[in-house]
C-alpha cells in the first residue's frame, strides 16, 4: 500500500513525517521535497542585493541556506533521506526571520554521531541529436564530525544542446533575398568542488561554514551555408566560448546574547571570466576575400558581504529584529576589438565598476489574534557606485526599504497572506561596459549613469489544503517600477542600457497537486504550475506603452507520476510550455516562439542492484525553436545584388529586412542513475 500524503497538523504548521516518502524510496531531501503536494521550491531574487533579508522559501532546521553560490537545490541535494525527520510546511510571516511571507518549508534533519560517513551519487547521461553528454552528475559525502556534519560534493552540470534549420532572410516586401542552412551547437561542463560544516554547540550555539571552487566552460558554434539565388554561396562561421572560474566563501555564526541572538554573516566571492566571440563568411566566388571580426573580453567580478543580525523578544509573543549589512562589489572589464578589415586591436570598455553599500533594516512581528499575525520591517540603504575612464563618474543614493506581511488561518485548512514591499533592485554591471554583438552587428554603449530600479510590490497568496486530494496555492501579485532598466537611445547612432521612467506588472500563478488515492488510483499524483504576467512601460522611441522586454508572458508545467503498488516501479510524464514578450533595441525586434509543448514520458526502477533508474523519452511532440529578427535600416541597391548595403536605421523608421528562422532539436534519450551508500 502507497503511503498516504496527508499531512498531519500540529502548531499552525503541516508536517510530512520521512516515513510519508517511502513510496517513493529517496536517495536525497530533495527527492522528497519534490513529492511534497503543492509546494515548489522558489530559489527567491537571484538578483537579491549582498545577502539581505530572507526571501528563498525554504528553510534547514529553521535557518536560512548559507552563501549565495547554493540555493535550495544544491542543498537539499547533498543531505541523505536517511537525515531527514520531517518536512514542515508554515507560513512564513509567522517565523521570526524577516522578509519570509507565504508558504515556507523548513526541513528538520538529525545528526547521529555514531552513524559514521554516508553519501549520495546521481549520474545524468543524455543523448541527441546535437552530441552526447555523458558527464552530468553530482555525488557527496556527509558525516560527523566534533558537534557537527561536514559535507564534501562535487558536481557538475554539464549540458550538450544543439538545433539545426534554415533560415529565411526577406525584404519589408517580402522578397526573398537570401536563406540560410544553419547548424548550432552549445555545449557546456561547470564542474564545482564544494565543503561545508554546520555544528550546534551545547548552548544552543550554531556554526555554518561554506567554501567552493568551480569553473564554468562554455562553448558556442553556428555552421551556416548562405545561398541565394544567381550567386555563389557564402559559408558563414560564428563561435563564442568563455573559460571562467569563481570561487566563494561564506559562513555565520548565530549565538545567545542579552535577552536576545546574534548572528554574524561574512561572504567573500570572486570570479575571472574571459570571453570571446567571432563572427566570419568565407566566399566561394574565388574572387571576394574572406571577411570577418572578434571581441575578446576579460571580466574580473568580485563581492564582500558582513551583515549582523540580532533578534530577541518580548510579551505577547512579539519578535523583534534589526541588521546592518555593509557590502563591496566591483566589475573590472577588458576588451577589444578587431576585424580582417582592421586587423589593428581596438581597446573596448576598458573600465571599472565599484558599489560601496550600507543598509539597516528593523523588524517587529507579533500575533495579533490567533488567526492573523503582523511582520513589518522597515529601513533603508545607502550606497555609493563609481566607475572610471573618461565617462565614469560618482554617484550616491539614499533608498528607503520595508516591508509589511500579514498571514491570516481562518480554518486549518486554509492559510492567507498579504504582502507590501518596497525593494531596490541590483544593477548589472555588464550595462555600464560597451560590448559588441560581432553576429548580429549590433553594438551596446556604456552607461555610467544607471541608477538601481525601484520596486512596489504587492501580492496574496492563498493555499488550501485539498484534504486527500492534495492542495492548491494561488499567488496574485502587482508590481510599480520605477527606473526600470531598458534600452534607451545614447545618440542619434547608438543606443545602451539606461533606465525609464516607470513600468507596471502584475500576474497570477497557480501551484496544485491532485493525489488519487480516494478514487482507487494509489500512489497517483498530478503536480500543475502556471503563471500568466501582463507588463506595460513606454517605449522611449515611439512613445507608446509595451510590454517589458523580455518579459514572461506565460509559463506552465503538468507532470503525473504513479508510484504501482507494492512494486520498484513508477512511471509518468509531463508538458511544459513558456512564451516571453519581444526583445526590443531601437534598432530591432527580437521575437522567440517554441513550436510546441516540450513533452516527456518516464519510467523508473527503484532497486536495480541497489540502485534507482530512471528512463526519461523528451520531446515527443517535436518542439522547433523559431526566432524572427526584424532590422530597420534601408536596404542599397537591387535585389539580387550580391553587394547590397545597409544603412541601419531605428523602429520609427522603414524595415530593412527580416530574419526568419525555424530550428529543431529532435528526440532526447536520458538515463538518471542514483545511489546512496
Amino acid at each position: 500500500m502507497a503511503t498516504n500524503l496527508q499531512p498531519r497538523s500540529e502548531n499552525d504548521r503541516q508536517i510530512y513525517d520521512a516515513e510519508q516518502f517511502k513510496r517513493f524510496n529517496p536517495r536525497t531531501a530533495l527527492d522528497m521535497v519534490g513529492q511534497v503536494p503543492g509546494f515548489t521550491i522558489d530559489t527567491g531574487d537571484t538578483d537579491e542585493r549582498g545577502l539581505g533579508q530572507a526571501d528563498e522559501n525554504v528553510l534547514i532546521n529553521g535557518q536560512r541556506i548559507s552563501g549565495k553560490n547554493i540555493d535550495a537545490f544544491i542543498a537539499l541535494r547533498r543531505i541523505s533521506a536517511d537525515s531527514v525527520v520531517r518536512i514542515e510546511i508554515v507560513d512564513g510571516a509567522t517565523l521570526s526571520i524577516s522578509g519570509l511571507s507565504g508558504q515556507v518549508l523548513n526541513l528538520v534533519t538529525k545528526v547521529d554521531e555514531n552513524k559514521g560517513i554516508s553519501g549520495n551519487f546521481r549520474w545524468r547521461p543524455q543523448w541527441r541529436r546535437a552530441g552526447n553528454n555523458w558527464f552530468a552528475g553530482d555525488a557527496s559525502i556527509t558525516g560527523p564530525l566534533g558537534k557537527g556534519e561536514f559535507t564534501l560534493s562535487i558536481e557538475n552540470d554539464a549540458f550538450r544542446n544543439g538545433v539545426d534549420g534554415p533560415e529565411q532572410v526577406i525584404d519589408r516586401f517580402g522578397n526573398l533575398l537570401f536563406e540560410r542552412d544553419e547548424i548550432a551547437r552549445v555545449r557546456g561542463d561547470r564542474p564545482k568542488f564544494s565543503a561545508a560544516y554546520a555544528s550546534t554547540s551545547d548552548a544552543g550555539s550554531v556554526f555554518n561554514l561554506n567554501a567552493s571552487y568551480g569553473l564554468n566552460h562554455f562553448t558556442e558554434s553556428v555552421d551556416t551555408l548562405r545561398t541565394q539565388s544567381g550567386q555563389p554561396d557564402i559559408f558563414e562561421f560564428y563561435s563564442s566560448r568563455e573559460r571562467e572560474w569563481n570561487a566563494e566563501i561564506s559562513g555565520d555564526y548565530e549565538f545567545a546574547l542579552g535577552g536576545g541572538r546574534l548572528k554574524l554573516v561574512g561572504l567573500q566571492r570572486l570570479e575571472h571570466s574571459p570571453f570571446n566571440n567571432f563572427f566570419g563568411q568565407t566566399f566561394t566566388d574565388g574572387i571576394t576575400p574572406a571577411n570577418g571580426s572578434q571581441f575578446d573580453q576579460t571580466v574580473d567580478e568580485g563581492e564582500s558581504v558582513v551583515r549582523a543580525e540580532y533578534n530577541w523578544k518580548t510579551g505577547g509573543g512579539t519578535d523583534w529584529g534589526i541588521s546592518l549589512e555593509g557590502a563591496y562589489n566591483f566589475l573590472e572589464n577588458e576588451g577589444s576589438f578587431s576585424s580582417f578589415a582592421n586587423p589593428v586591436v581596438t581597446p573596448l570598455g576598458n573600465t571599472k565598476v565599484t558599489e560601496y553599500r550600507g543598509e539597516l533594516i528593523g523588524s517587529y512581528g507579533r500575533p495579533l489574534s490567533e488567526q492573523l499575525t503582523l511582520q513589518a520591517t522597515l529601513g533603508g540603504e545607502y550606497s555609493k557606485i563609481s566607475q572610471s575612464g573618461a565617462r565614469g563618474q560618482t554617484r550616491s543614493f539614499i533608498r528607503p526599504k520595508g516591508s509589511v506581511s500579514l498571514s491570516w488561518k481562518p480554518q486549518d485548512d486554509l492559510d492567507v497572506s498579504l504582502k507590501l514591499e518596497r525593494k531596490v533592485g541590483q544593477l548589472n554591471f555588464f550595462d555600464f561596459v560597451e560590448s559588441v554583438d560581432v553576429a548580429n552587428n549590433a553594438n551596446n554603449a556604456g552607461n555610467p549613469g544607471l541608477v538601481p530600479p525601484q520596486t512596489w510590490r504587492a501580492e496574496l497568496e492563498a493555499t488550501q489544503k485539498l484534504g486527500p486530494w492534495g492542495s492548491m496555492t494561488v499567488n496574485i501579485y502587482g508590481e510599480k517600477i520605477t527606473d526600470i532598466v531598458d534600452s534607451i537611445p545614447i545618440t542619434a547612432t547608438t543606443e545602451a542600457r539606461g533606465n525609464l521612467p516607470k513600468a507596471t506588472r502584475y500576474g497570477v500563478s497557480l501551484t496544485s497537486s491532485i493525489l488519487f488515492d480516494s478514487i482507487g488510483w494509489t500512489g497517483a499524483k498530478l503536480d500543475i504550475q502556471g503563471e500568466v504576467r501582463k507588463s506595460s512601460v513606454r517605449d522611449p522611441l515611439l512613445g507608446n506603452f509595451r510590454r517589458t522586454n523580455d518579459d514572461k508572458i506565460f509559463t506552465y508545467e503538468i507532470s503525473l507520476r504513479h508510484d504501482i503498488p507494492n512494486s520498484d516501479w513508477a512511471w509518468g510524464g509531463g508538458a511544459e510550455d513558456f512564451r516571453f514578450s519581444n526583445f526590443l533595441r531601437l534598432d530591432q525586434i527580437n521575437n522567440f516562439k517554441t513550436g510546441a509543448p516540450y513533452t516527456w514520458i518516464f519510467v523508473e526502477h527503484k532497486d536495480v542492484l541497489g540502485l534507482t533508474v530512471k528512463a526519461d523519452l523528451g520531446n515527443l511532440l517535436g518542439r522547433s525553436e523559431n526566432f524572427t529578427r526584424t532590422v530597420y535600416g534601408q536596404l542599397l541597391g537591387q535585389p539580387g545584388d550580391a553587394s547590397r548595403g545597409f544603412i541601419p536605421g531605428r523602429r520609427d523608421g522603414p524595415i530593412g529586412f527580416i530574419e526568419d528562422r525555424s530550428r529543431d532539436f529532435g528526440l532526447i534519450y536520458r538515463i538518471t542513475v542514483s545511489g546512496s551508500f
